[in-house]
């Protein structure tokens, strides 16, 4: 009996110990990243068949929160200096320093972190605690005492739980008579429903569902690694495109200013006055669309480095040969037809995937709210011994006090779960529409995508023929002009129409890059962790 009571009170003293010294927050922080990394990696492997380096932590991770002051970030912002970028390095510093980049990553963390807190629920739970006390009574006696207890309590995935405890009370008379109590009690109680709530489909709900929600969030967030990637790809072309658009500006304008120094050097012989007027109005607006042309190039280089996380003090400057790249290579058709297009998409599109699943989520919901509405039967037991006598050390087991017995509540006002119960039918069949619907929108997604890739290879064949016969125009112009059979504004006109077809073409190029890629990421099959992948032709599925 001493070793029984010798280590219950080891079993309280340990528990207060722990409670009072705690965690330190640092390995807190530790122990929670070393759980939620185990359990990504785990998903990841499962879902699709790989590990990848998953981390949330940034330069200011490992600092307390009062040491990163304001100012710091200021002075990050006005950082400035010069650095070149391919679509590859603008690629690879977002992905290291995008805050949208870096908010996915800690909404996938915290979805793991919630599966953490739900596969708590069913671990032991262990508890402690200790309550001294020093009184005085009305006829001038002091006593003093101290109660302590531990606990050990379980959810069970059957539904139950059960919980086990030892208290320990001591209580002493200082002055007076010298009396000394002392007591134990061990108990046991324990609850296992028979209907509603009963069985592991029921009561792992939560957890079954905080499982399926990291599934969920690893396919978001790998979709949102493709979004991202492409889209830096084409704001990176879109970028090239307004560059040249600036060339293309600039060039018009020197044309413009020869233009007119030519008219006025004329002007003594065989320009009119109103040619004259005409060429340097036309100099002067294609000054200022030069001008103009600049300044968009700029905001939107700025917006660049915003979405990349780089200061916008950073002078930033692209590869132009990328847009060559593309160019030079021709288009890449696409060899896949609609239907295969929608095919592949039923496996390899991860917001789908997501949302059959959710269907699936959906089913279980009506099955628990149905179960809510069967009576409430439960299996109790319980049992418990005190120490004998004055001491903490002394139990008779023949003593030991237990009952076992059936509570009953009956299912006679269930009607807020009778509505929810039909509420969860009315969510299932919305589910229904909505799956239904996502099919059928994924069907016209496609024929879209198709129709679009079409579209832009027709107009870019058309643009680059339009700039070739544009070129011959001006060029023939010029000649007809100095021969004096040809009034200015028609060439004025014909160089108009040259820079619009120069800025149509390179749109095209880019609007056909950006409509390919956007219909791969579509399917699923956009392969982001191949190097210079938006040169290649059809990408691999998963």
């Amino acid at each position: 009996m001493k070793s029984f009571s010798q280590t219950s009170r080891l079993f309280c003293s340990l528990g207060v110990v722990g409670l009072l010294v705690g965690c330190s927050a640092q390995q807190s922080k530790k122990a929670a990243d070393g759980e939620v990394y185990a359990i990504l990696q785990k998903a990841e492997k499962h879902v699709f068949g790989k590990k990848t380096d998953f981390t949330i932590d940034t330069k200011y991770s490992a600092r307390q929160p009062k040491h990163v002051k304001a100012s710091e970030l200021l002075d990050k912002s006005q950082s400035g200096g010069s650095r070149s970028m391919s679509i590859d390095d603008a690629i690879n510093y977002a992905v290291r320093n995008s805050r949208e980049y870096q908010s996915q990553r800690e909404r996938l963390y915290l979805t793991a972190l919630n599966l953490s807190s739900s596969k708590h629920r069913f671990n032991p739970q262990f508890g402690a605690g200790v309550d001294p006390f020093v009184a005085r009574d009305s006829n001038g006696d002091q006593r003093g005492g101290v109660g302590t207890s531990g606990r050990l309590s379980q959810s069970l995935i059957t539904g139950g739980n059960y919980s086990l405890s030892l208290a320990n009370d001591l209580l002493k008379y200082f002055t007076g008579d010298p009396r000394r109590s002392a007591s134990s009690v061990v108990s046991l109680n324990i609850l296992q429903p028979l209907l509603s709530g009963a069985g592991k489909k029921i009561a792992a709900e939560q957890l079954t569902q905080a499982n399926r929600n990291v599934v969920y969030g690893l396919r978001d967030y790998n979709q949102f690694q493709d979004e991202f990637s492409r889209e830096i790809v084409v704001q990176y072309l879109r970028l090239l495109q307004q560059k040249e658009s600036v060339k293309n500006q600039l060039t018009n304008y020197e044309a413009r200013q020869s233009n007119a120094e030519y008219l006025r050097a004329r002007a003594v012989d065989r320009a009119s006055p109103q040619e004259v007027s005409d060429a340097e109005q036309d100099e002067l607006q294609s000054k200022t669309s030069w001008i103009n042309a600049k300044a968009r190039y700029q905001t939107s280089l700025d917006d660049f480095k915003l979405t990349l996380g780089m200061p916008t003090t950073v002078k930033l400057s692209l590869v132009d040969n990328e847009l060559d790249k593309i160019a030079n290579s021709g288009l890449k058709t696409v060899s896949l037809t609609t239907r295969q297009s929608f095919n592949l998409a039923l496996k390899n599109r991860l917001p789908l995937l997501n949302e059959i699943d959710r269907f699936e989520d959906q089913k279980r919901q009506v099955v628990i709210a149905a179960d809510a509405l069967k009576a409430d039967i439960n299996l109790v037991g319980s049992a418990s011994l005190r120490s004998t006598g004055n001491s903490y050390e002394k139990f008779n087991f023949d003593r030991v006090s237990s009952q076992v017995g059936l509570e009953l509540n009956l299912p006679i006002n269930k009607k807020i779960e009778r509505n929810g119960y039909r509420s969860s039918l009315i969510q299932f069949e919305s589910s229904i529409r909505g799956l239904s619907r996502t099919y059928d929108s994924l069907q016209n997604l496609m024929e879209q995508r198709h129709r679009q890739l079409r579209q832009f290879q027709q107009n870019y064949e058309i643009q680059k023929g339009a700039v070739e016969l544009a070129k011959k125009r001006v060029e023939a112009n010029k000649m007809r002009l100095q021969a004096g059979t040809l009034i200015f504004r028609r060439l004025s006109e014909s160089q108009d129409s040259l820079i619009q077809a120069q800025n149509a073409v390179t749109d095209a190029l880019v609007d056909y890059q950006q409509a390919r890629l956007q219909l791969f990421t579509d399917i699923g099959i956009l392969n982001t962790e191949d190097r210079s992948y938006w040169l290649k032709s059809n990408p691999t599925t998963r």
